[in-house]
């Protein structure tokens, strides 16, 4: 059994909100808790990390499962949005599921994840660790997490893992690779709601799962699909490629080294796309599901939901394309960079 491993109390707020980050409100720099504690058991591939808030720290807080993209099992991958979650006042269990880039076979991951998160639960029930509140977890998967997190939101019964109350898949997808996949998501939760988050220029594993899993969740009827798009003003892109959701912080660095890590140094970019798209819509689904709050920011093809910015200039960022279920349960998506087939 892994051992855990205290690994460092470290700053997850700043005194100013990031530069385009919002003061306040979904993705905004509005935070309760000024540190995040890191503990390390992920030693073998169905291991797990844990970042609880502290500074103050609660006796009992909401979780978030976090579910990487293939390969990136060196949680500095997504250290800032980790950080804003639990600056936010959630603990956040990050699954390794995988030991290396080659083992093991992609049709275990779920069951690794969710021993991931079994354990990451009992242990944060002992010693000093933050007690985990279960009855409104969320889930957020990026690339290949986000197929493991369908995958869990189908089983999550048989995998014993907490029932996914909110699950935000960002460019889901399994590129060549088909472990994990289902034929169709009918066996979602009725009561989860539901963000599938995809790029017009993500060339890594395209947009086909994203449209599978909004399509076929018929059974999910709070979902919708957005599209986010490049952008310039002339001077500076936004753009919308598989790497969006990366934000990478050195404070949450395993030291490993591979394809990802290195992919994840090249591309990372904080900006607009995370504030007003990847973290915006995560809070608004969470503070949604949790307590009613920003439903106009997190759904329903709003200008809320839509916002991704302004330029220097005070002209609008292009804003997010969002799509909900037809009468019928198909997706109208016609646009250029998503197609139904």
């Amino acid at each position: 059994m892994a051992i855990l491993t205290f690994k460092g109390l470290y700053s997850a707020a700043q005194g100013t909100p990031y530069p385009g980050q919002p003061a306040t409100g979904p993705g905004g720099a509005e935070y309760g808790h000024r540190s995040v504690a890191f503990f390390d058991a992920a030693v073998r591939a169905d291991g797990y990390w844990l970042f609880e808030p502290a500074d103050p720290r609660p006796d009992s807080a909401e979780v978030v499962v976090f579910l990487h993209g293939y390969g990136a099992y060196n949680p500095v991958a997504y250290g800032k949005w980790i950080k804003h979650l639990v600056a936010k006042g959630n603990i956040v269990i990050y699954p390794r599921y995988q030991k290396n880039l080659l083992t093991p076979r992609a049709d275990k991951f779920p069951a690794n994840a969710a021993k991931g998160i079994r354990d990451a639960l009992a242990q944060l029930q002992t010693g000093h660790h933050v007690r985990p509140r279960t009855d409104k977890v969320a889930y957020i998967g990026h690339s290949y997490g986000g197929v493991i997190a369908a995958n869990l939101g189908v089983h999550w019964e048989k995998l014993r893992v907490p029932h996914p109350a909110a699950m935000l898949l960002c460019e889901p997808g399994s590129g060549p690779l088909k472990g994990a996949r289902l034929g169709n998501y009918a066996g979602l939760p009725a009561d989860m709601n539901l963000i599938v988050i995809v790029g017009e220029d993500d060339y890594v594993v395209g947009h086909e799962f994203g449209q599978l899993v909004f399509e076929t969740a018929v059974n999910t009827p709070n979902r919708n699909l957005v599209l986010q798009r490049r952008d310039t003003d002339g001077h500076r892109w936004v753009l919308a490629t598989h790497s969006e959701p990366y934000c990478y912080d050195l404070d949450f660095d395993t030291g490993v080294r591979n394809y990802t890590t290195r992919r994840v140094f090249q591309t990372s970019r904080l900006n607009e796309v995370d504030f007003n798209c990847y973290w915006k819509l995560g809070d608004a689904l969470i503070g949604y599901t949790r307590q009613g709050l920003y439903g106009d920011v997190a759904f329903g093809n709003t200008s809320q939901q839509r916002f991704l910015g302004k330029w220097a200039n005070g002209k609008l960022i292009r804003p997010l394309e969002v799509f909900v279920p037809t009468a019928a349960g198909a997706t109208p998506v016609s646009a250029s960079g998503v197609s139904r087939k």
